[in-house]
């Protein structure tokens, strides 16, 4: 038990004064709001009256930590799952987009990094153009691909799932190709004096030693895949998804709204990393390696 809380509590801490500086920083961006309505009213505010008003505004610049809190409980617990309002059901339809995203990413990565490690000619030509394609900005390449796909009669998940996918692939083929090319030129050398052959070689050699470097990628890339599939809601102005929320959010001055829904992503982002995680330590246990 003490050594949990040897190791739980330096994360409280941390906790403890982000939230303390949230609710400093609320006070501070919402009193304005509050120092209009009053001279309008022709009166004054004192400290007492001033930081109650600023965590109870129904459109604050700032929410406080309990009105995210509040908002998350509402649309989550209070809400039933089908409902329009509620943070499940948006939250799954870009789990959906994110998932299918990701999975596409990584087989791509995947096949993307072995071609690059046992081909040279696509080490040369296919790895520069795979680094070259990050540097485009996501918002400004969305929208293209939606109209693109859209025109070949593809909308809905799939130009959500491809924008994931654009996303995703990049850190699976860096990690992937670093753990394919991981084995030193020793176990090389000792493969070949097993006259073992280039499947062999991949199979007994390359592929378990990648395995850690892979799911490290995968952590990254299903992140990246979870922002892909957001941004591929707002050009389009999906009434579903927490992109969806966030666009409504947006459009109303909610900004409550707005910070439940970046908390349920960044919620939904911790899980998918966490099983990641899970299935990187079972695995390589079961391969004999370290997680």
């Amino acid at each position: 038990m003490t050594r949990i809380l040897h190791h739980i509590a330096p994360v409280l801490a941390v906790v403890a004064a982000i939230v303390v500086l949230w609710y400093f920083a609320a006070v501070i961006l919402n009193a304005p709001w509050v120092y209009d309505q009053a001279a309008r009213a022709g009166e004054t505010v004192g400290l007492a009256e001033l930081i109650p008003a600023t965590m109870a505004q129904e459109r604050p610049v700032l929410p406080a930590p309990h009105q995210v809190a509040a908002e998350l409980w509402d649309t989550t617990v209070e809400k039933k799952i089908t409902s329009k309002r509620s943070l499940i059901y948006h939250g799954w339809i870009t789990l959906s987009a994110t998932l299918l995203g990701f999975v596409m990413g990584t087989v791509l990565g995947m096949l993307l990094a072995i071609g690059i490690v046992h081909n040279r000619a696509m080490d040369m030509s296919v790895m520069p153009w795979v680094i070259a394609s990050q540097t485009i900005p996501i918002l400004a390449i969305a929208p293209m691909i939606i109209v693109v796909l859209n025109s070949v009669g593809l909308s809905g998940l799939i130009p959500k799932a491809t924008i994931s996918t654009y996303l995703s692939f990049f850190p699976v083929v860096v990690g992937m190709t670093k753990g394919l090319r991981s084995p030193d030129a020793l176990q090389l050398d000792l493969m070949t004096t097993y006259s073992a052959s280039r499947a062999q070689i991949f199979w007994k050699l390359r592929f378990p030693s990648a395995m850690p470097y892979l799911f490290t990628s995968m952590k990254v890339a299903v992140a990246a895949s979870l922002v892909g599939a957001i941004v591929g809601e707002l050009p389009t102005g999906a009434v579903a998804g927490l992109g969806a929320r966030l666009l409504a959010g947006s459009y109303y001055g909610q900004t409550i709204q707005i910070w439940s829904a970046l908390f349920a992503a960044a919620f939904l982002a911790a899980g998918l990393v966490a099983l990641i995680g899970l299935a990187s330590r079972m695995v390589n246990a079961r391969m004999g390696a370290r997680a």
